[in-house]
């Protein structure tokens, strides 16, 4: 790296330090309370995964991710899923057109070429679609008839689920719900904070979001989160919580045995280990922490464990199972 090239890192850096409490204020022109949902979104924005949306219906899911889209200048579509929604619907179609050579076949590009997408209802569409956008998140790329498009940089896909209406649905492949960084989920806001939300929408238009950064900030943040520095001893750690999880690993705890059918694979520990670097920047700090690697726990592991019946009898949530796990990895061995 080049004395300038460091020199213009070093300032996107300090940028991106000192503009954090003003992503915070611009979201909160739109936003009100969820700061944990908003962090673990920027921490994926700026690690370059893609993020699953757990919450019920009315949680203001489209309207966070659309406004984040906005202050960072990112091209937004939103695709609503529904069970007849084909690849075709998403990636685009191949049409017959007028041209100077004649008449030919030319590709219309799908709502999935922009920077950010909101998958709405994730998991309402059947599998062949499914398979369309797994190949989008995983290559960032689509494929129609035989001939390969790249998609727009940067790309992140951000999916809604409504876990309460379960009729009609496809629930997602674990090969699918691994793709995905974190799960995010949203719950309920207190009152006071649904006091201002309800004065904040029933008085008129709100303010503007104004953009702070552009795509290309965005996939520099990238290379930066990437090249920051993390101690092997955290690295360590992450990768021990992973392999916590998984049932038929030696030294697994017997209370894994008796509730996981299935653990986290490698991702997990990887993406503990980038979120923990991303989530360090946000803070301002130079290096990552465990601490940054156990905030991130739950949010990235839920998606990736499947418990089994004898969980689901005795009441264990995957909170519970997470934070027992983490409580049985030390930080030094």
């Amino acid at each position: 790296m080049t004395a300038e090239n460091y020199a213009n890192e070093q300032k996107l850096v300090e940028q991106l330090i000192a503009s954090r409490n003003r992503i915070r204020t611009e979201l909160a022109k739109s936003i009100v309370g969820q700061r944990e949902v908003i962090d673990e979104i920027l921490i994926a924005l700026f690690s370059g995964g893609h993020c699953l949306i757990t919450g019920a219906p009315g949680l203001a899911k489209t309207l966070l991710v659309k406004s984040i889209a906005q202050i960072f200048h990112l091209q937004f579509q939103r695709i609503q899923f529904t069970p007849d929604l084909m690849p075709a619907d998403i990636t685009g179609t191949e049409i017959l057109s007028e041209t100077e050579q004649g008449r030919k076949l030319v590709f219309v590009r799908g709502p999935v070429f922009a920077n950010m997408i909101l998958a709405d209802e994730i998991n309402r569409t059947p599998p062949k679609t499914q398979a369309a956008l797994l190949e989008a998140m995983q290559e960032h790329q689509v494929t129609a008839a035989g001939q390969r498009y790249a998609l727009p940089k940067p790309f992140f896909v951000l999916a809604t689920q409504n876990p309460i209406e379960m009729e009609g649905t496809y629930p997602l492949p674990e090969a699918q719900l691994d793709r995905f960084m974190f799960n995010v989920v949203i719950n309920y806001l207190s009152e006071e904070d649904e006091i201002a939300v309800v004065k904040q929408t029933t008085a008129g238009p709100g303010p503007k979001i104004d953009a702070l950064f552009t795509g290309e900030d965005v996939i520099a943040f990238h290379e930066i989160v990437r090249r920051m520095p993390i101690a092997e001893d955290v690295i360590r750690y992450a990768v021990r919580i992973a392999t916590a999880t998984r049932p038929h690993e030696k030294g697994t705890a017997e209370f894994v045995r008796n509730w996981v059918n299935w653990g986290a694979g490698t991702r997990a520990s990887q993406f503990l280990a980038l979120g923990a670097k991303a989530r360090a920047l946000l803070d301002g700090r130079s290096h990552a922490s465990f601490e940054d690697v156990r905030a991130l726990a739950n949010v990235t592991l839920r998606h990736r464990i499947l418990l089994n019946y004898r969980a689901e009898a005795e009441g264990v949530t995957m909170e519970k199972l997470i934070a027992d796990i983490i409580e049985k990895i030390p930080t030094k061995v």
